[in-house]
C-alpha cells in the first residue's frame, strides 16, 4: 500500500477494525460527525496511535509520531501523560491529524477518559480559585486515581468557608461552558508574562520542561490561562459532578525548605450517581481510618517527641503483630527457608557495593560518621542477606539458598508524604532472598507466588490483582544491566504468571533498578486496592557482589537472586488490616478475644473459672470485675470490638454455661454449656477463621 499522505489524505482506523480515508489535518471531532452526530456530541476527547503504515513511511527521527510544538516534553513530569507506553496518546478533539493514525472517540462510558475529565475539573478549580482570590499563584493540578489536586501558593491559608465559596464559583464556571483552547506562544513571551505575574512555579515549570526557541503550549477557557499540554474536554460546561474534598499542605518541590503551598483535593465523576457512589465510600473509608481506630482501640501511636513516621507499638497492636510474625515464621520454616538476623547499620562502602548509594542515596538517611567509616542505617535487608550467602561457598548441591528475616528498616521519607501506619520512616518487612541455579528460578518464582496468595488468603482478602513490571530498554540511567538478562528475567516471570494461570497488566518501565518484579495488590472489604506483597528477581547484585557456587561440572558459576516481601512491610499490612475488618478483627487475631462481664460482684468468683477454661486452651480472656453496671461493660467492650462477651450470673453458675453475645449480632446468642464455648473459641482460633461461627 501506498503512503496516503502523498495524496493529501490520511487513513483512520477505528476500533471494529474499519477504516476511513479524510483529508490531511481533520480533526477527530469532524471524524466523530462524519460518523454520527451523536457520537460528536458525546465525545470527550481522542485516543490517536500511528497505524503500521505511518510508522513504515515516517521519518526515523519522529519514531512515528507527529511533532507539534508543546507535544513532547511540554509540562511538568506530573501533570497528565500524554503518551502511554503502548504508543497510544491522548489528544484533544480538536487536534489535526497529519499522519495515518488508529482512532479511539472516547465518551462518558469510557473510564479511561475520566483521566483527561478530571484533568479539566483541576482547570475548573484553578479559575474558581483566582476569580476569587486573585492574588494566588498556581503550581501544578493533575488528575488522581480518585480525582484531581492543584497546588496553590497564598500567604493567608483556606478555611472551609473558603472551599464552599470556591465549589461555588466552580458550578459557575460549569454553567458558563467555556471552550477548553489550546495555544502555543513563544517561550520567552510566556516566561516574560508568568514573571510578571509572579507565577514563580509556572516560570520554573517552563525553565524545566520547554527547551529555548519552542513555543509553548497553554490552555484557556475564558480569562483563565495554565501553561499545560493537555489534553482537555472540549469544555467546561462538560464537567457534571465534582466534590471539593479538603485542604492539604505540600511544600514546593517537596523540599521542606521551600515555601508550603497549599492542596486543594477534590474528584469528579461523569454522572452525580456515581459521584455519590464515591462520597458514600469515602465516608465508610472515613469510619474505617486506621489512625482512628488505632487510637480508638488503643493499638499505636505516633510520638511528637520522637519524631514523625516512627511507630509505636502499644500493648494490644503488639499481640497482633506477634500473630503476624509468628504465623510468618512458622510459614518461613515450613517452606524451607532459613531465619536470619542481620544489623540495622552498614558501611557506606556496602551500599557503594550494591549500588543504593548511587540510585537510593535520596531515599536513604544521611551517613553516620563514626571513627573508622561512614554508616547508613539500612533501607533494605538484601546486601546483609548477601553477605551472608558469600560468607561460605556453596555447591549447586546447596541452592536454593532460602533466607527470611523480619528486619527492621529506615527510609528518608519527607514530612508530606507520610501517613499513620502506612507511609513510615521505620518499619519492619518480611523480607527474603532466594539465592538459587537458573534451572531453579522459575520453581522458586512460582513457590514464592504461591507464598503470596497463602497470605491473602490466611488474613481474609478472597481478591488481588497482578501486575509485571519491566524495564524501559531505552532508559539506562535508571536500570543497571544488559537487554540479555533483563529478557530473561522478564520471560521467566512471565512465563510462571502463564503456569499458575494468574492474569496481570505488564507495567512497562517501572521495574525496580535491578531486575523486573511481580506486585499482588489486595482488594479490601470497600473494594479498594493495596500494593503489598512483590517478588523481584534480581540478577545485578549477585554480580555486583562477585557472588558464586560450584556448578556439577565443578566450574564456578554465579547464582541468580529473588527478592520477596509479601506483607509489605508489618506496619503497612497491619494498617490495611486494621481498615479491611474496620478493628473488628477475626478472633484469632484480636488482641482480647473473650470478654467475660459478671452480672455482680457475686458472680466474679464463677466468672474467674470460667476464663482460667478459655486461658487454658489458650484463649485471650479478659474478666472484667470492675464494680460498674453490667451494660455499661457491655457498651464499652463492644466499642473495643471484641468477638465474644460472656455474661455470668446466678443461672450461669448453677449450670456451669455461660451467655453468649457475639460481635455484631444485636442480640444475645443464648446460653450454652462453658465447655462448648471454649472448643468453639478454640476451634476458630485454630483454623484461624475469619467469622465467628
Amino acid at each position: 500500500m501506498s503512503h496516503t499522505v502523498e495524496t493529501g489524505t490520511i487513513q483512520v482506523t477505528l476500533p471494529d477494525g474499519s477504516s476511513k480515508q479524510v483529508p490531511r489535518g481533520a480533526t477527530p471531532l469532524e471524524i466523530a460527525r462524519s460518523i454520527s452526530p451523536r457520537l460528536a456530541e458525546a465525545a470527550l476527547v481522542a485516543k490517536v496511535k500511528p497505524s503500521a503504515v505511518s510508522i513504515q513511511h515516517s521519518a526515523p527521527q519522529q519514531s512515528g509520531a507527529t511533532i507539534e510544538p508543546g507535544d513532547g516534553n511540554n509540562a511538568p513530569a506530573s501533570t497528565h501523560a500524554q503518551q502511554s507506553k503502548d504508543g497510544w496518546r491522548f489528544v484533544d478533539l480538536e487536534k489535526p491529524l497529519e499522519e495515518d493514525v488508529e482512532l479511539r472517540l472516547l465518551t462518558d462510558r469510557d473510564p479511561e477518559a475520566l483521566e483527561v475529565y478530571r484533568h479539566s475539573s483541576a482547570h475548573v478549580l484553578a479559575t474558581a480559585v483566582l476569580e476569587l482570590f486573585p492574588e494566588t499563584k498556581l503550581g501544578h493540578g493533575p488528575p488522581t486515581e480518585s480525582g484531581f489536586f492543584y497546588d496553590f501558593y497564598r500567604p493567608t491559608p483556606f478555611t472551609p468557608e473558603d472551599l464552599e465559596r470556591i465549589e461555588k464559583r466552580m458550578q459557575d464556571v460549569t454553567q458558563r461552558d467555556e471552550k477548553f483552547q489550546r495555544e502555543f506562544i513563544p517561550r520567552d513571551e510566556g516566561l516574560a508574562r508568568f514573571k510578571n505575574e509572579g507565577d514563580f512555579m509556572k516560570v520554573h515549570f517552563i525553565e524545566q520542561f520547554t527547551k529555548a526557541g519552542e513555543p509553548i503550549s497553554t490552555y484557556r477557557n475564558g480569562k483563565f490561562v495554565d501553561f499545560c499540554r493537555g489534553p482537555h474536554v472540549p469544555s467546561t460546561g462538560r464537567i457534571k459532578a465534582f466534590k471539593l474534598l479538603n485542604i492539604a499542605g505540600a511544600y514546593w518541590l517537596g523540599d521542606e525548605k521551600n515555601p508550603q503551598l497549599q492542596r486543594i483535593y477534590g474528584t469528579s465523576f461523569f454522572s452525580k450517581k456515581d459521584l455519590e457512589q464515591h462520597l458514600h465510600a469515602l465516608e465508610e473509608a472515613k469510619k474505617r481510618d486506621h489512625r482512628a481506630l488505632g487510637k480508638q482501640l488503643d493499638l499505636f501511636s505516633i510520638q511528637e517527641l520522637a519524631g514523625p513516621g516512627l511507630i509505636f507499638w502499644h500493648p494490644k497492636g503488639g499481640i497482633i503483630r506477634k500473630e503476624m510474625e509468628d504465623w510468618m515464621r512458622d510459614e518461613y520454616l515450613k517452606r524451607g527457608y532459613s531465619l536470619v538476623y542481620t544489623p540495622h547499620v552498614f558501611r557506606v562502602n556496602l551500599w557503594k557495593t550494591s549500588g543504593h548509594e548511587g540510585y537510593y542515596s535520596q531515599n536513604m538517611f544521611t551517613p553516620m560518621e563514626l571513627d573508622d567509616a561512614e554508616y547508613r542505617v539500612k533501607p533494605m535487608n538484601c546486601p546483609g542477606h548477601i553477605l551472608i550467602y558469600a560468607d561460605s561457598l556453596k555447591s549447586y548441591r546447596d541452592l536454593p539458598q532460602r533466607y527470611g528475616e523480619l528486619g527492621t528498616v529506615y527510609r528518608y521519607e519527607r514530612s508530606g508524604v507520610m501517613h499513620g501506619l502506612l507511609r513510615v520512616r521505620g518499619f519492619t518487612q518480611d523480607d527474603a532472598h532466594i539465592f538459587c541455579t537458573p534451572e531453579q528460578i522459575e520453581s522458586e518464582i512460582e513457590g514464592c507466588i504461591d507464598f503470596a496468595l497463602a497470605v491473602l488468603k490466611t488474613f481474609g482478602f478472597n481478591e488481588y490483582q497482578v501486575e509485571l513490571s519491566t524495564w524501559d530498554p531505552n532508559d539506562k540511567k535508571s536500570f543497571i544491566g544488559g537487554d540479555e538478562m533483563w529478557n530473561l528475567a522478564n520471560n521467566s516471570l512471565e512465563k510462571v504468571l502463564k503456569k499458575l494461570n494468574i492474569p496481570y497488566k505488564v507495567i512497562p518501565g517501572e521495574a525496580a533498578f535491578y531486575g523486573p518484579k511481580i506486585d499482588v495488590k489486595l482488594v479490601d472489604a470497600i473494594g479498594r486496592l493495596w500494593q503489598l506483597s512483590t517478588v523481584q528477581f534480581d540478577f545485578n547484585l549477585p554480580q555486583r557482589f562477585g557472588l558464586e557456587y560450584v556448578a556439577e561440572d565443578g566450574s564456578r558459576k554465579q547464582p541468580l537472586m529473588v527478592h520477596r516481601a509479601l506483607f509489605g512491610s508489618v506496619e503497612r499490612f497491619f494498617g490495611v488490616l486494621i481498615e479491611h475488618y474496620a478493628g473488628a478483627f477475626p478472633v484469632w487475631l484480636s488482641p482480647v478475644q473473650v470478654a467475660i462481664i459478671p452480672i455482680s460482684e457475686k458472680h466474679v468468683e464463677y466468672g474467674n473459672k470460667v476464663a482460667q477454661q478459655l486461658k487454658d486452651a489458650g484463649v485471650r480472656v479478659h474478666l472484667d470485675d470492675r464494680n460498674e453496671k453490667m451494660n455499661a461493660k457491655v457498651r464499652e467492650h463492644t466499642l473495643q470490638k471484641v468477638p465474644f462477651l460472656l455474661v455470668v450470673g446466678e443461672k450461669e453458675a448453677e449450670a456451669g454455661t455461660v451467655n453468649v453475645r457475639v460481635r455484631g449480632q444485636q442480640q444475645p446468642e443464648g446460653t450454652v454449656p462453658a465447655a462448648q464455648f471454649v472448643e468453639r473459641v478454640k476451634k476458630l482460633i485454630g483454623e484461624k477463621s475469619v467469622k465467628l461461627s
